[in-house]
């Protein structure tokens, strides 16, 4: 495998609008059980100590690996790379990049895009992906089919252009969840078929897939390349880091605790400059039955610690498989939770899963390269109360191709440091649950990284929490955060960093429960009461170092109400946005957020968002997603914006008898999650 350029442009719930299906079978109910993190935590007023801000180390990562000097935007050449003058910085002025009329908040059954705009899917659940895979067909499936065929509920996607091939892409998704309810006539939820049962095994896990583009238009093709691949949950994976081979992995299966089969629950990623994609193994929790079944008391609090249900699972997986019956097989569930990384051009790899990065629900993984070289992995953990982490590598980035090179960066995720967010507000005194902002800065404060783990480049590990073994701190990271006092914040998903300004920014979803009677207040970064609509999170890191500044971008919600925020922006002038979930980059510095939960009586979306300038804060809906849909893995080029459309029409009155939504083929047919493509009419750039 050669070096890639680095793809930047890669790029549930309080009272969401999600259905009780969609809560069932994607996060086993997590917002309806109590809340796993019942650890005393720390308020902003209890934390001391000096905070004062390091100096941020500015520019992205380098493309194609010339570390830490101009950003990678301008090196990856093409019409499909994001923008740049040569100097690090976006082309234009701040804004440039957002000039579309906003899609109107809707309920249509539809992807809606702004006028002088043009659609076209570009896969969707079942399509084949090599030349002996059937046509899809709903009422006659197979696991084996599925196996060769585009998984169920698309969420991260990244798109990588194929060296020495114009126009041509690896299109890698990963597929998070499936619901068999809506995947199947008569689905009996009490007693799946066998059949069944592997279907939805088949259809987790990851995707890779060659796309063809045309000129002057933003479609995509897919091809029965060479480096299509399946990844489910049955194939192969390789534990690496301070916890593989530990007592806490080894199973009847797998004595060694090395090997584990499959991936599930598969949320945001990333994309890493040596060209590999990792993603986040987020809720695991629900894939394992009989939680309650583990009572010996320090397992039992780490099973409670991490949300395992009680009874049956909703997939019901034990049912033919005892690995996923916690009383059968205990240690199954700790090899799941992990960052994993995947080789899409090398389809006969072996994926791995890093321990070093820690074991939480992850959300996402994102790279950044400082100017020394050092990579750093940002990742949140999706769970009301919990946390934000990040790890630094102890080696340097390595250039230059060839085996060797390729070798050393595919380990540098295996040794480093990873550390836990903890926050302080500047106006702590000020925040009484109604998001008020506190002065004219708005929301601001300091921060510092927590370490807890330190891997050494020979693998092993050692622990920085005090009463913790290293391998009890990367597998159960959760309680080593606990236990040094990290902030507990409002649901962090995705964490993307600004190619062009270096600066870090989470997405914060929602948070009923906080404030509520009995759980953690407000603070400055989670401002908000009964947090039902979320806010974005703003780090101005030092990112090798242990100090930060923050501020809040957004307090989402509607632009009327007295508890939002939008930057100190005019807010009559703003499109409502609620419960931000992924983000991504565009090629002029916007950030672009879509959402997850609509609290506000609309179908999910996609908006951009002006960072920098005047107009900071400025927010436009670009296009809005089907009936019972949510919307995952933006991808924002200068020509075409992706979008992986996820479980459209997925109601708690919706069977495939009665569907809610026919998106995307119209007519009758049956809802299909699938990944879709926008792009200006007659060719252009997005927002130009």
């Amino acid at each position: 495998m050669s070096l890639k350029p680095l793809a930047l442009f890669v790029a549930h719930d309080g009272q969401s609008s999600r259905s009780a299906m969609t809560c069932t079978y994607k996060c086993a109910n997590a917002c309806f059980h109590e809340v796993p993190n019942t650890s005393a935590g720390a308020y902003f007023g209890d934390i001391v100590g000096s905070l004062n801000r390091r100096g941020l180390i500015t520019g992205g990562a380098a493309a194609v690996l010339a570390v830490g000097a101009a950003s990678a935007l301008t090196a990856c050449g093409g019409d499909d790379t994001p923008g740049g003058n040569g100097t690090g910085t976006p082309a234009g002025t701040p804004g440039t990049g957002t000039d579309f009329a906003s899609v109107a908040p809707n309920k249509e059954d539809a992807l809606v895009i702004p006028d002088g705009y043009e659609q076209a899917v570009v896969i969707r659940w079942g399509d084949p992906l090599f030349p002996d895979a059937p046509a899809f067909d709903f009422d006659k499936q197979t696991a084996a089919a599925q196996a060769r065929q585009f998984g169920y509920n698309n969420d991260f996607a990244a798109l990588l252009p194929i060296e020495g091939q114009p126009n041509a892409f690896l299109l890698v998704v990963n597929h998070e969840y499936t619901t068999g309810p809506q995947m199947f006539r008569g689905y009996n939820e009490d007693a799946p078929t066998d059949e069944q049962i592997e279907i939805t095994k088949a259809a987790h896990g990851l995707g890779v897939v060659e796309v063809k583009g045309e000129q002057n238009s933003g479609k995509l093709t897919p091809v029965f390349g060479k480096y299509n691949r399946r990844i489910t949950a049955t194939t192969g994976f390789t534990l690496t880091g301070p916890a593989a081979g530990s007592e806490f992995l080894r199973t009847t299966a797998d004595p060694t605790g090395t090997k584990v089969l499959g991936t599930f629950a598969n949320c945001s990623g990333g994309v890493t400059p040596w060209g590999t994609i990792l993603s986040g193994e987020e809720n695991f929790h629900g894939y394992f039955a009989n939680g309650e079944k583990v009572t010996e008391p320090t397992a039992a609090a780490r099973i409670k610690r991490y949300g395992f249900v009680a009874g049956p699972t909703a997939n019901r997986w034990e049912r033919t498989d005892p690995r996923f019956d916690l009383a059968k097989e205990p240690n199954e569930a700790n090899r799941f939770g992990y960052v994993v990384e995947v080789d899409p051009w090398n389809p006969d790899s072996t994926p791995i899963k890093h321990t070093a990065l820690g074991r939480v629900k992850h959300e996402a993984a994102t790279i950044h390269v400082t100017d020394k070289g050092e990579v750093v992995c940002y990742t949140g953990d999706d769970e009301k109360f919990d946390y934000i982490y990040k790890f630094v590598s102890a080696r340097k980035i390595r250039s230059g191709g060839g085996a060797a090179s390729t070798r050393e960066n595919l380990t540098i995720l295996d040794a480093g440091t990873l550390y836990v967010a903890q926050l302080t507000g500047d106006h702590a005194e000020q925040i009484d649950g109604s998001a008020k902002p506190p002065s004219d800065q708005g929301f601001t404060g300091k921060g510092r990284w927590i370490p807890l783990l330190e891997t050494g480049t020979d693998g092993k590990g050692k622990s920085l929490v005090e009463g913790m073994s290293a391998e009890e701190v990367a597998v159960f990271t959760r309680l080593a955060a606990d236990k040094v006092g990290a902030t507990k914040m409002d649901r962090p998903e995705d964490i993307e960093t600004n190619p062009y300004t270096g600066k870090v920014y989470a997405a914060l979803t929602n948070n009923d429960n906080r404030g509520a009677e009995g759980k953690q207040g407000v603070d400055e970064a989670n401002p908000r009461k009964l947090n039902k609509n979320g806010q974005v999170l703003e780090l101005d890191d030092d990112h090798a170092g242990t100090e930060f500044t923050w501020s809040l971008l957004l307090v989402c919600g509607d632009p009327a109400a007295a508890d939002t925020y939008y930057a100190g922006f005019d807010k009559t002038k703003v499109s409502p946005i609620s419960c931000p979930d992924n983000l991504a980059f565009d090629p002029y510095g916007n950030l672009w957020i879509s959402t997850d939960g609509n609290a506000l009586k609309s179908n999910d979306g996609l908006f951009a968002v002006v960072l920098d300038g005047p107009n900071r804060g400025a927010t436009k809906q670009f296009l809005t997603v089907p009936r019972g849909a949510e919307t995952c893995g933006p991808v924002v080029t200068e020509s075409r914006v992706l979008v992986c459309v996820q479980h459209p029409g997925e109601d708690d009155d919706a069977t495939p008898d009665n569907p809610l939504s026919h998106w995307p083929d119209g007519g009758n047919a049956q809802p299909r999650p699938a990944v879709t493509s926008v792009w200006r009419t007659g060719g252009g750039r997005i927002g130009i």
